[in-house]
């Protein structure tokens, strides 16, 4: 006798006490585009820094239990709302194409970053609300990859865009100590952990039920977090200690601002001589200190001053009237090199014939300063041949300008974690950012004024960032901010800076805080890959 009995299916598993279900869909998109938005707000010009630690926790919510490719799809989606208007300003004079481009490949990196998420959820989830100390490594794992996801968007592709670093958000944030122990890196760690933490809380809150025992780990979560922002305080700024020198910084600004301000080179050049000769001028009547140092930004002078003499001569007759020295933001062309982006030095009373000081960016960058894959580029905006291929320098940034040796970096460079450093190693004293610009607006020159404050705190050096339009200003060790310029107008700023030979803990250790924290991110999915073959995998919803 057959048996015709057809057995019944095995139930679906239900979650356990203490297991949280995933978000219902709709409330997990609300929460990633919340992400977005939110993340956005931390940045300048918002400088919300408070709001990051929120938007890594809703990030982490909207993506725990998920599958990869509703993680992936959910990453994205913050990534897209956060990028799309964070860069709003690539869009001002290359049209809509690029922008957008350029913003889908920077949120496929929190695409990534989702699923590595969701991936992690069985570290948190549990039978029961016990004492877990693998729940604990959830939020250390969490944290660890969005450093991790900053590590690799800051060197893929094409050498890397690390605008939008989490770090860059924190200029005014109590966090932005941390800088000095472990650099950008440690500071994302501090700031994600924090959110993460937050995130933990939510969890195991939302499943603790009326068992007033069971709010202990929820409540720990939040005073760990809240412990993390404390100890930040004890680490120290680093002091200066060497002599003060009065520098000026010029920005001389644009006839009109666009992606045509190279066409009015003779003009910007014009504009940074005469401030400069009446800066001079004030010297002799007394009504100015006079400065050890001037610095220009960069395309201050786009005629090359050492093969056109008329531009030479008028650095020249702009350093003699001053008596200083003025490090200044050339672009150079020669058959042998090519074009240069460049830092020069040109002292005062130099003869003709001396050698100039000069450092060429090392970085430039790509679709802009140089055109990887061109013929296919070509074909998504005609501005592309207006770009020419700059060569690249070998040698790091430092200067002898007067009695200071300065750590010079050239405009986006300020974001690269090594080519900064490389200076202050190389025997920087104070750390100068030469940047135009004229092509952009002031979100993003205020976007990198934030880096330079970082910058400052991380190497306990003073800095300063020097910008043809603005914003430029001032900023000490300690990363406050002097002396800012509005934008779109001509300015002389002056400033007592003072020189440092000191070098902190993240200027010793280099990278190797960041390759730490990435190393933390593969053992935190390795630990999650573990607890998933090492039982059967609970319940994911899409």
């Amino acid at each position: 006798m057959v048996d015709t009995h057809t057995p019944a299916a095995p139930a679906a598993p239900s979650a356990q006490p203490g297991q949280r279900r995933p978000l219902p869909l709709w409330a997990a998109l609300l929460a990633a585009a919340a992400a977005g938005g939110t993340m956005l707000v931390a940045f300048p010009p918002y400088g919300l820094w408070w709001a990051a630690p929120v938007a890594v926790a809703l990030l982490a919510l909207a993506v725990h239990r998920r599958r990869l490719r509703a993680g992936l799809g959910l990453g994205f989606a913050t990534g897209l709302l956060f990028f799309t208007p964070l860069l709003s300003w690539t869009n001002l004079h290359t049209g809509f194409v690029p922008w957008l481009l350029l913003s889908v490949m920077e949120a496929l990196y929190l695409g990534l970053l989702g699923a590595a998420g969701a991936w992690l959820s069985p570290l948190l989830d549990r039978r029961d609300l016990r004492w877990n100390p693998a729940g604990w490594a959830w939020p250390v794992a969490v944290a660890a990859l969005w450093t991790g996801q900053e590590w690799l968007r800051s060197r893929t592709p094409f050498g890397g865009f690390p605008w939008g670093r989490i770090a860059f958000s924190q200029d005014t944030s109590p966090l932005l100590r941390l800088a000095a122990a472990g650099g950008a890196p440690l500071v994302t760690f501090a700031v994600t952990l924090i959110g993460a933490l937050l995130g933990y809380a939510v969890l195991r809150g939302a499943g603790a039920g009326p068992d007033p025992r069971r709010a202990v780990a929820p409540l720990t979560a939040v005073a760990a977090a809240l412990a993390v922002a404390g100890l930040a305080q004890l680490v120290p700024h680093a002091k200066p200690d060497g002599k003060a020198v009065y520098v000026a910084v010029v920005q001389g600004n644009v006839p009109r601002l666009g992606l045509d301000f190279n066409a009015q080179r003779r003009a910007v050049l014009d504009n940074h001589v005469n401030a400069t000769i009446a800066l001079g001028d004030r010297v002799k009547a007394g009504t100015a200190r006079r400065p050890d140092l001037v610095v220009w930004p960069e395309n201050a002078s786009d005629i090359d001053p050492l093969r056109n003499p008329d531009a030479g001569q008028l650095i020249d007759r702009a350093a003699a009237a001053v008596g200083a020295p003025i490090l200044v933001g050339a672009v150079l062309y020669t058959p042998e090199t090519g074009v240069e982006n460049a830092g020069l030095v040109f002292n005062p009373g130099r003869d003709i014939s001396d050698p100039v000081q000069k450092y060429v960016k090392r970085h430039p960058v790509p679709f802009a300063e140089t055109m990887p894959l061109r013929s296919i580029a070509r074909m998504v905006s005609k501005e592309v041949d207006r770009v020419t291929d700059m060569t690249a320098g070998t040698r790091p940034g430092v200067l002898t300008v007067g009695p200071a040796t300065v750590g010079d970096v050239i405009c986006f460079e300020v974001a690269v974690d090594d080519l900064v450093r490389d200076t202050v190693v190389g025997g920087g004293q104070l750390i100068a950012v030469q940047t135009n610009n004229a092509t952009f607006d002031e979100a993003e020159a205020r976007q990198q004024l934030a880096m330079v404050r970082l910058r400052a705190v991380e190497h306990g050096r003073d800095a300063l960032m020097a910008s043809t339009v603005g914003i430029s200003a001032f900023a000490s060790a300690s990363g406050v901010t002097s002396g800012e310029t509005q934008f779109d107008t001509p300015a002389v700023i002056l400033a007592e800076l003072h020189l440092s030979n000191r070098r902190t803990l993240a200027t010793r250790l280099g990278a190797i805080p960041e390759y730490v924290l990435a190393g933390l991110a593969v053992a935190g999915l390795a630990a999650a890959t573990w607890v998933r073959r090492r039982r059967p995998a609970v319940e994911e919803e899409s």
